[in-house]
């Protein structure tokens, strides 16, 4: 068996010590001289990695945990992405009224407007006479032979009456001569509205009025003799019968 002591063994360069270690066994390596400390070997080369091992066994079941405290709020989570809209529910109640609000500026002016005191469709006015010596009878209209006003036509100088086309007031007047008694009735949708007499003092008669009329549509309105009047208009003396619209309803 091959020996090397300190004290007889040559000193030889460290890769030749190499060389020699990896050619003798290991056990040879092992052995000393008698009496000497033997030389610490070089590491060994390293060997191939191993396999990896089996998994284990699952182990048993943990324990549970501890109850979170009461109390004790998570973390905010992250805002989630909009739902679809909902159905719309039902309308409410109407909310208390809510004080005035300022007065706004003023608007501009509108376009002029039509007077209707100047609309020819609510106009309405009359004027006739009556020249003759013929008496008209007891309790007819009296009628009249020359008319001088009769806007819209509303006067019949066939019949001797107006007819209310126009809802509204009208106003009448007349003025009538006459030789003997003179009476004559204001009549209006077909009732006495008023008489007027005058009885003979002086060789003529003369008799006027006038009177406010509320009237309806198609009432009509007409001057009527009575008992006491004998002669309605005389060769030339004229009497007059004028009726107009004072205001429209």
């Amino acid at each position: 068996m091959l020996c090397a002591c300190a004290d007889t063994a040559p000193a030889m360069p460290a890769l030749w010590v190499g060389l020699v270690a990896l050619a003798l066994s290991p056990l040879a390596l092992s052995e000393t001289c008698p009496g000497q400390a033997g030389t610490p070997g070089l590491p060994g080369i390293p060997g191939m990695p191993g396999r990896d091992g089996r998994d284990g066994e699952k182990g048993e079941k943990g324990a549970p945990g501890e109850p979170l405290q009461p109390g004790l709020v998570g973390e905010k989570g992250q805002k989630g992405e909009p739902g679809p809209q909902g159905v719309s529910g039902k309308i409410g109640r109407t909310g208390p009224k809510g004080p005035r609000g300022a007065v706004g500026p003023p608007g501009e002016p509108g376009e002029k407007g039509k007077s209707g005191y100047y609309d020819l469709a609510l106009q309405s006015a009359f004027s006739v006479t009556r020249r003759t010596t013929h008496p008209p009878r007891e309790g007819e209209p009296v009628l009249f032979t020359t008319v001088i006003t009769n806007i819209n036509g509303h006067f019949d100088i066939q019949t001797g009456k107006f007819r209310c086309k126009i809802p509204g007031t009208y106003y009448f007047v007349y003025h009538a001569s006459s030789k003997d008694h003179l009476c004559v009735n204001l009549m209006a949708a077909g009732k006495k509205m008023a008489s007027f007499c005058d009885h003979k003092i002086n060789t003529y008669q003369v008799n006027s009025g006038g009177l406010a009329v509320r009237l309806r549509k198609d009432e009509e309105v007409w001057l009527e003799t009575t008992l006491y009047n004998q002669m309605l208009g005389t060769a030339g003396k004229e009497s007059v019968f004028s009726g107009f619209l004072l205001y429209p309803e």
